[in-house]
Parts: C-alpha cells; sequence; structure tokens
C-alpha cells in the first residue's frame, strides 16, 4: 500500500513539475501560455508593415518631384559651365544664370513662335481649301464605288444626325476641358524645373560643399570626381547636340529654299532641333512635316525633300556627328540605344532624354576607377584580322612592284 502511494505521488510530482516548465499539459501548442516574446514580435511585425505602406505611400505621392529634381538636375549640369565661365570673369552667379536662363528662353520661344506660324498657316491653308477637297473626295467615292453622292446630300445627313454631332461637340469639350488641364499642369511642372534648375546651377558650388561636409576626406574627392565627370558629359552631350541641331538647320533651310517650300526656316529649325533633342523617333518625326508641307505644294518636292532628310542623315552619323562628339560623349551607338530604352521603361519621355549623358557620365565613372589590360593578339578575339592583315600586305607588295616597274620603263624610255 504505501509503495503504490509513492509512485502516485511522484507522477504527480512529474506532472506538477512540467506545468511548472511550461509544457503541454492539455494538447495545446504552447502548453496553458504565450511566449513572452511572441505579443512584442506581432506588435513589431505590425509597425514595420505600417511602416513599409506609409514610406510606399510617400515615394508614389513624391515620384514626380523626385523625377523634377532629377531633371533640374541634370540641366544645371548643362548650364553650369557656360556659368562657371562668367563667372571666372567676374559676373556673379546669380546674374550669369539669369542671363543662361534668358538666352535659352529666348530661343525655346523662337522656336515656338516658328512652330506655331507655321501650323496657323497650314490650318487656314487647309480651311480654306476644305470645299474642294470634300468635292474631290466625293468625286472620287461616286466613280470608285458608283455611288451618286452630292454635297447636298451629305449636309441634310448631318443636319439629320444633330443628336449625334451634339455628343460628339460634348466630348470634345470635355477632352478640350482635360487637354486644358493637363496644359497647365504641364506648366506648373515646366516652371518647377526651372526654378530648381536656377537655384543648382547659381548655387552649384555651396551644393557640392554641403554634400561633402555629409561624407568623410576619403569620399569627398570621389564624390567631386564624379560630379566633375557628369558636368562634362552632360554639358558636352548638350553642346554637341546644339551644334549638330545649327548644323542641320542650315543644310535643311537652304535645301528648302531651293525648292520654295513656304516657312522654310521654321521648317529646317524643326529639322535641326527634332533630330538632335529627340532621341531615337527624333529623325522620322522632324522630317515626316517638311514631307507634308511639300505635298501641298508639289509631290516632286516632296520626294526631293525625303531623300535629302535620308541623305543628310547618313553624312550625319557617319561624318559629322563622330567628329564633333568624339571629344564630348563618345558613347557607343548600342550603348546609346540601350540606354534611350532604358530610360524611357524608367521615367518615360523624361528618362529617354537624359538617359544618353546618364549613360555618358557611368561609363566615364566606371573607365576611370576599372583597370584595364592590355590584351595579346589571339587568333580567337580577332577573328579575321590575321587575314586581313595578311590581304593588306600582299596588297602593298603589289603596289611596290607596280611602282618598281613602273620606274623601270622609265628609266628604260629616258
Amino acid at each position: 500500500m504505501g509503495q503504490t502511494v509513492r509512485v502516485t505521488n511522484s507522477a504527480e510530482q512529474k506532472n506538477s513539475d512540467r506545468d511548472a516548465d511550461g509544457a503541454p499539459a492539455g494538447g495545446g501548442l504552447w502548453g496553458g501560455g504565450m511566449p513572452r516574446w511572441l505579443p512584442r514580435a506581432m506588435v513589431l511585425f505590425l509597425v514595420l508593415v505600417g511602416l513599409f505602406q506609409l514610406a510606399d505611400w510617400a515615394f508614389r505621392q513624391l515620384i514626380d518631384l523626385f523625377v523634377m529634381l532629377l531633371v533640374s538636375f541634370f540641366l544645371s549640369l548643362a548650364l553650369e559651365p557656360a556659368v562657371d565661365r562668367m563667372a571666372a570673369r567676374g559676373v556673379r552667379r546669380g546674374v550669369g544664370t539669369f542671363l543662361v536662363f534668358v538666352a535659352v528662353g529666348v530661343a525655346v520661344v523662337g522656336f515656338l513662335a516658328a512652330l506655331g506660324t507655321l501650323l496657323v498657316d497650314q490650318v487656314a491653308k487647309i480651311a480654306g481649301d476644305l470645299p474642294h477637297l470634300v468635292d474631290s473626295l466625293i468625286g472620287w467615292i461616286n466613280r470608285t464605288f458608283h455611288q451618286e453622292l452630292s454635297l447636298g446630300e451629305l449636309q441634310n445627313r448631318l443636319l439629320k444626325d444633330s443628336g449625334a454631332i451634339e455628343s460628339y461637340v460634348q466630348q470634345a469639350a470635355d477632352n478640350v476641358w482635360g487637354v486644358s488641364s493637363t496644359l497647365i499642369g504641364g506648366l506648373f511642372q515646366a516652371f518647377t524645373v526651372g526654378l530648381f534648375t536656377f537655384y543648382f546651377t547659381a548655387e552649384g558650388p555651396r551644393v557640392r560643399r554641403t554634400v561633402c561636409s555629409m561624407l568623410p576626406p576619403a569620399k569627398q574627392g570621389e564624390v567631386l570626381r564624379a560630379w566633375e565627370i557628369a558636368l562634362a558629359k552632360t554639358g558636352g552631350y548638350l553642346y554637341s547636340r546644339a551644334l549638330l541641331a545649327v548644323v542641320s538647320s542650315v543644310g535643311h533651310w537652304v535645301m528648302f529654299e531651293l525648292l520654295e517650300l513656304p516657312y522654310a526656316a521654321a521648317l529646317a529649325v524643326w529639322v535641326g532641333v527634332m533630330s538632335q533633342f529627340v532621341p531615337t523617333i527624333g529623325t522620322y518625326l522632324a522630317g515626316a512635316l517638311p514631307v507634308l508641307v511639300a505635298l501641298t505644294v508639289d509631290p516632286v518636292d516632296a520626294l526631293w525633300v525625303l531623300g535629302f532628310v535620308v541623305v543628310y542623315q547618313q553624312i550625319e552619323n557617319y561624318l559629322l556627328q563622330p567628329r564633333i562628339t568624339a571629344r564630348t560623349v563618345d558613347v557607343h551607338p548600342a550603348l546609346a540605344f540601350g540606354s534611350v530604352i532604358a530610360g524611357a521603361a524608367l521615367l518615360g519621355a523624361v528618362g529617354a532624354l537624359i538617359a544618353i549623358p546618364a549613360a555618358a557620365t557611368l561609363q566615364g565613372f566606371v573607365g576611370t576607377y576599372v583597370r584595364r589590360y592590355e590584351v595579346a593578339t589571339d587568333p580567337r578575339i580577332d577573328r579575321g584580322e590575321q587575314r586581313r592583315a595578311r590581304r593588306e600586305l600582299r596588297r602593298e607588295a603589289a603596289r611596290r612592284l607596280r611602282r618598281m616597274v613602273a620606274g623601270d620603263g622609265t628609266r628604260r624610255g629616258e
């Protein structure tokens, strides 16, 4: 009997010990209680999720501001060399920046005014020729599809469907309101970019000093070196493009004057600016407008314009552009094309515009810090180079032999 009591007491003692240690007694996951760290971990997890969502919301709200700051920074890099030259001659940076802004603004306003004049004139010309065009269209439809349409019948049908026309006009008015709001937003963004660009350009040395003050001395030199590379590449890219735009405008203006196209100067400026400052598709947009204008004068003139645009583009790609951009922005065409695609995918049209100077800056920065080694001549690398070299040697030997034979013949004749 006593033996049994002692066994029971020992079993109860073990159960009590397990309960005291927090072991599962009732079949639960953690026994009768929750670990002390779990509530704290749950609270921390919820706080981190909330902070992440808050940061994501703030980033999405401020993405337009970040893009405008990025564009302003690259524009300031392009304008700062001109301001630095004026500052070196004693002009205050604020005044120099203002003068550069005025020059750029006058150029932009003149370009837009020339294009506006061209657009208004072409629209007025189309409106004046509209009755004749409608009559020609009706005649073509009647001859082609064996119909008996007339201008009066079309007018009656339009008046009969006045409800549809009214709804269409209402929809067009709504679209005009949407376009107006978009235009106002675009003007505000342009003003914001201009304001930040002015501050970045005028306060360039102070901005660099502020950035370097937050870095240790060992890193300050690297930041300033990267800044100088960005200045050189961005400024060189824009200045080389501006020079190419001037050359292109002059060449196309001469051609358009020879063809006696209307508004030859405006069309030439359009071709020069669009082909140089709009990546990838700028050449096609530049050539489309003068071809359409030439069609209104004479289809043969349109063919001449198209041929000249194509020929000039080849001359620019293989002769002018390599020589002008060799010392400013030495970017491989494949790298430039890929950077434009990547920039457009990330930031749209803005990314496409700043992609090439950004790629040139990155290439210059990498080239500064990446050590390069001389590569030995190897047929596995230079495939066909040895064969080409032997061919050149044989040609040179043949030329020397011809010279020797010609020289012997001359001496014998004497």
